[in-house]
């Protein structure tokens, strides 16, 4: 995972030595999310400190420490992420591999934004990351977060700081008055069901949005974020596909292939959560076609035959011929988690699969460091049940009238 942290600002009340204290003892509270290393950061004037912790995936040496610098000492970076085409970025800086002190993309990232700046170098990128990038040139500093936002980052101001963190819990260790609950935020959740950015849980957190960038100056007055990727835009702009359902369908799995083939570049052992549904099993298959080796499987039973999926990854497990690791919980291991989400995750969301998320990750964790999942394919293909609910109740509104349809679609949340 790892985890970033951070303050900026003193206005002449934090001391430099401060500064660096607090951001360090906010990263030591998110240590779970980067047991192999750490490091605190501070600029030349003092006004700003990063933290990191680190989980290391490429490149397992030193050269892999953060906070990281940029070859030419512009830039320094503290970065949660990875990124699937480092390789490509690092050809078009017209690096080799030699120029670099290590491997880690972490490295090909800084020198992007040395090179490019901020904007460009994210708009290029491609992956799951949040950073904060700090312009030795001109005091600013620079939080980004990745397209859909898989990577969290939280910001908030404290009289003459600002602060953000990876995760809330690295924040409230600041000292002073506790934020209280958000009651908007709490609202959002009962209503959808998680609480969306830019809200969070708290008053005065806020989330960095997906795809949005924000910068602040070496005082901590933070800018309003800025949009540098939306997804309608990216889809009403992409060409329009062409060819047999055949050809199609063929595009589609190489691009599959390709994907999964980028996602699993690592020095370290991974894996796949196997739940024996479509989507996971489809993960697991493109692993095994990407990669020689038979991929690490792991699924999570439970003594309910009702719950239980198990019996079908077991035989997708067989027939893909995966090194496949399986365990069955009872009611009572699951309730055992319950008193432990408000620390496992930063905010509440209603979300039932949390629990055997969670158990299935400390099953892996005794094996791989790694592991992918099917997470997101429902969303992409429609394979929730209700999109064809929703469909159907859009196919009747066509024949209302419109100023009915209007009334009725906001009504169901759905466009007009």
């Amino acid at each position: 995972m790892c985890g970033v942290t951070g303050l900026i600002g003193r206005g002449g009340r934090t001391s430099a030595d401060a500064l660096v204290h607090l951001t360090g003892r906010m990263a030591d509270c998110i240590v779970h999310r980067g047991p192999d290393d750490h490091g605190v950061w501070a600029s030349p004037d003092g006004s700003v400190a990063f933290g990191h912790r680190r989980l290391s995936i490429v490149d397992l040496s030193a050269a892999g420490h953060q906070p990281m610098t940029s070859r030419n000492g512009d830039w320094t970076i503290t970065y949660n992420g990875e990124l699937y085409n480092a390789t490509d970025i690092r050809t078009a800086l017209g690096m080799a591999e030699s120029d670099l002190r290590g491997h880690s993309d972490t490295e090909v990232l800084v020198e992007a934004i040395s090179r490019w700046g901020v904007e460009a170098a994210v708009r290029r990128v491609v992956g799951m990351f949040a950073f904060a990038a700090y312009d030795h040139r001109n005091g600013d500093v620079w939080l980004a977060r990745d397209r859909f936002g898989e990577k969290p980052l939280y910001y908030s101001t404290r009289g003459d700081l600002c602060v953000f963190a990876s995760e809330l819990s690295a924040i409230l260790t600041l000292p002073g008055e506790r934020p209280d609950i958000d009651r908007g935020a709490l609202t959002l959740l009962l209503r959808h069901g998680f609480i969306p950015a830019p809200h969070s849980i708290l008053d005065g957190v806020k989330k960095l949005p997906a795809g949005y960038l924000a910068r602040v100056n070496r005082s901590g007055q933070i800018s309003e974020p800025v949009k540098y990727w939306d997804p309608v835009s990216e889809a009403l702009e992409a060409p329009r596909l062409s060819g047999s359902a055949h050809e199609l369908t063929d595009e589609l799995e190489d691009l599959l292939v390709r994907t999964i083939a980028s996602r699993t570049v690592a020095d370290v052992p991974l894996g796949a959560f196997l739940s024996g549904g479509i989507d996971s099993s489809l993960v697991v298959a493109l692993m095994s076609k990407a990669s020689s080796r038979a991929p690490r499987t792991f699924t999570i039973g439970f003594d309910d035959a009702a719950y239980d999926e198990s019996p079908f990854a077991q035989q997708i497990a067989r027939h893909l011929g995966t090194d496949h690791t399986q365990m069955i919980v009872s009611e009572s291991d699951a309730l055992s988690i319950v008193p432990r989400l408000n620390k496992i995750y930063s905010e509440p969301f209603a979300d039932s699969s949390q629990i055997p998320t969670r158990l299935v990750s400390e099953l892996a964790r005794h094996s791989v460091t790694v592991a992918l999942s099917g997470d997101g394919g429902d969303e992409f293909f429609g394979g929730y049940t209700r999109y064809r609910v929703f469909s159907s109740i859009q196919q009747r509104l066509r024949f209302v009238p419109q100023f009915i349809s209007k009334a009725s679609a906001r009504l169901l949340q759905l466009p007009s």
